[in-house]
């Protein structure tokens, strides 16, 4: 039976499990909508971002690959149009995020950036396929036929999301200051390595899941989860996506109730996940890494190692302290770091200001060479 369920296209799951609640004269009670993803377009949608850290972020959804993508971003809205500007700086920060690929999750990181720089340089980030609540006005997928046939929701599908995202978004002669987290910068890496013709400046990697993932403790745990177990989740979240939007963000403060300095600024994208698409496409492409992510790319590492900073957590049951002393070994003349702060995997939480502080130190000589 799982074998068979692992290849229906999680839209034929919804689409079911919708059904069954029809036929039982159940019906949606709240949703998400415009108070997450902003006002209607047809197209492209753009929204102010929300009170706090990101109240000048520029929130936009568009299809990519066929698949509705978040876009978040700090500074100009259009590379194309700013690179015709004699003072553009022709630089941008983009954050490939980790899974879930929820962008508002790194307002805080990102905005943090973009000040530090005196908002000199765009600061964006662009959601993993099929990871984003669409609004009203999307559809979750613009052609199922396509994306079921480039499989554009698993890892290597993902990572051709990112180079055909930014084929049509930046412009080729932009140079790249890539932030990776967690499997963000396995993708980077396979980016570098698929289309070497980018300016990658710097490449920055957080807590790096780029190696043996199901053999780390936290992979030890999901894998069976991620792989055979995922769609028991599907009912009861599609059943919790129906409460209303009020009892939704209680049950999430309750949740990050333990946490003593919680971004609320992470509220919002952590609601967005209790959607049956979202969730089952994350922990779709999750399976994927579990069984994909194992040898360390040693070749692209080589290649791009004086543009790569790696930061290991100490505590990070994804990417153990073994495995930075094992890249250590392999590059003793890489930069590679090992956190002394106690900053957990999931820095997006409760450290975003933070770690954006520390990586605007690592890449402000670069920034200032340009």
């Amino acid at each position: 039976m799982l074998p068979a369920l692992g290849r229906i296209p999680v839209n034929v799951i919804t689409s079911v499990l919708t059904n069954i609640l029809r036929s039982q004269k159940l019906k949606r009670i709240s949703s998400v909508g415009q108070e997450l993803c902003g006002a209607d377009s047809v197209d492209v949608m753009n929204s102010p971002g929300s009170e706090g850290p990101g109240e000048e972020a520029s929130v936009e959804f568009v299809y990519c690959r066929g698949v509705v993508t978040e876009l978040l971003k700090y500074g100009p809205k259009d590379l194309h149009t700013a690179s015709k500007s004699p003072n553009s700086p022709k630089t941008l920060i983009l954050v490939i995020p980790g899974n879930p690929g929820v962008v508002g999750f790194y307002k805080t990181y990102m905005w943090t950036l973009y000040q530090t720089f005196l908002q000199r340089y765009p600061v964006w980030a662009v959601s993993h396929a099929g990871h984003c609540m669409p609004p009203e006005s999307f559809d979750m997928i613009e052609d199922a036929s396509v994306t079921e046939k480039e499989d554009v929701f698993g890892l290597d599908g993902q990572i051709e999301h990112k180079l055909a995202f930014l084929r049509k978004h930046v412009p080729r002669d932009t140079n790249l200051l890539l932030i990776g987290h967690s499997i963000g910068c396995y993708i980077i890496l396979e980016m570098m390595k698929r289309d070497p013709e980018l300016k990658v400046v710097k490449a920055v990697m957080l807590f790096p899941t780029i190696e043996r993932m199901a053999c780390s403790p936290q992979g030890k745990v999901m894998t069976p989860v991620l792989c055979r177990l995922r769609y028991a989740f599907y009912l009861p979240i599609f059943l919790l996506s129906l409460l209303p939007e009020r009892l939704k963000v209680g049950i999430v403060r309750l949740a990050l109730r333990n946490l003593d300095a919680l971004d609320n600024s992470i509220i919002p994208a952590t609601v967005s996940l209790i959607n049956v698409d979202c969730a089952a496409n994350g922990m779709y492409m999750g399976s994927q890494e579990m069984r994909l992510v194992v040898e360390r790319d040693n070749t692209t590492i080589h290649q791009h190692l004086s543009k790569i900073i790696f930061y290991y957590g100490a505590t990070d049951h994804w990417c153990p302290v073994k495995y930075c002393h094992d890249i250590r070994k392999d590059f003793p003349e890489g930069d590679i770091r090992l956190c002394e702060k106690g900053i957990r995997h999931a820095f997006v939480l409760d450290a975003g200001e933070e770690m954006a502080k520390m990586t605007a130190e690592w890449i402000s000589d670069d920034l200032r060479m340009l």
